[in-house]
């Protein structure tokens, strides 16, 4: 009886370990498993984490400094489709980042993706996924661990890619910043009133919209970049955006027709990383005659579309 107890209970435990290496991904549901997936995407780049104080928050990074002094490629992640937490299932920005081979590359998380608040007693808000996403204290945050950077690397020169709802943060720091030299955006929420409007989500009544800091960012270099299957931030939202912006020559757009939300994107981008980001016919650029309005990819002749994969 003992003995058949004894495989009885082997019999069980091996069940468990089957489910749970046939069920990888299901692991990755809790917390701790998704701070080791972004520990996994990191280390082959070479990128070592480093935790950031921007007051109120502590901000994940990972970095790879090769060339102190030099520009660096700053991500900015988007937002956790988990309910009831901020740290996302797949950290699309971070695997964006892991194929730039740049000297300096810097992934930077939201406010309590990984991490918490700087106080140890304080809770990370829900709102900071939500209504807070792009509030004034997040934004600060951001200034803070970029000025952080700056010090630290001596490193003066960032070009932003933002991802989703980090690409709205990475929109509103190119607004205010000096040392922001071109910005590139993911499926990102460029206007955020249009992307709650048509997900049916409550507003993001404590965020700046990035809608309204467009005419700011006509001389900033701009690529924009979104699927042609995302359900989540559909072109409508990147159309907004650029209804919004005055006259310039300074933005490009790109339709990835078989890119959805989080999906096509990581392969691609080494490609994409290559497309030239800046002001076309630079010496009149902003001679009034020569500035068009920006427009959807569809009506660009340089948009170049993703061949569909052969059967």
């Amino acid at each position: 009886m003992k003995i058949s107890r004894f495989f009885d209970s082997l019999s069980i435990k091996a069940g468990v370990l089957a489910m749970l290496a046939l069920g990888g991904c299901i692991a990755t549901t809790y917390p701790y498993m998704r701070t080791e997936t972004a520990q996994r995407i990191a280390a082959p780049a070479w990128m070592i984490k480093r935790d950031i104080s921007a007051d109120p928050f502590i901000l994940r990074a990972y970095e790879r400094i090769h060339d102190r002094g030099g520009y660096a490629n700053i991500y900015i992640e988007g937002e956790s489709t988990a309910a009831g937490s901020a740290t996302p299932f797949n950290p699309v920005a971070l695997h964006l980042a892991s194929k730039d081979d740049a000297e300096n590359v810097i992934y930077i998380a939201r406010p309590c993706q990984y991490t918490g608040m700087l106080t140890v007693t304080a809770d990370c808000s829900t709102d900071y996924n939500a209504a807070s996403s792009f509030s004034d204290g997040v934004i600060d945050s951001y200034n803070i661990a970029l000025d952080d950077i700056a010090n630290r690397y001596n490193i003066h020169t960032f070009n932003l890619i933002g991802y989703s709802g980090g690409a709205a943060i990475a929109s509103l720091l190119a607004s205010q910043r000096k040392d922001v030299v071109s910005l590139r955006t993911v499926a990102g929420i460029l206007d955020h009133d249009a992307y709650t409007t048509l997900s049916g989500i409550p507003p993001f009544s404590e965020s700046r919209n990035p809608v309204n800091e467009a005419s700011t960012l006509t001389k900033m270099p701009q690529y924009h970049f979104i699927g042609g299957r995302d359900g989540v931030v559909p072109p409508t939202v990147l159309h907004s955006f650029l209804q919004s912006m005055p006259p310039t020559n300074c933005v490009q757009t790109m339709l990835i027709q078989e890119a959805e939300h989080d999906v096509g994107w990581v392969d691609k981008w080494p490609e994409l990383l290559e497309l030239s980001v800046n002001c076309n016919n630079s010496d009149t650029a902003f001679a009034p005659e020569t500035l068009m309005p920006p427009t959807m990819p569809q009506d660009l002749p340089r948009t170049v579309r993703e061949k569909p994969v052969k059967p």
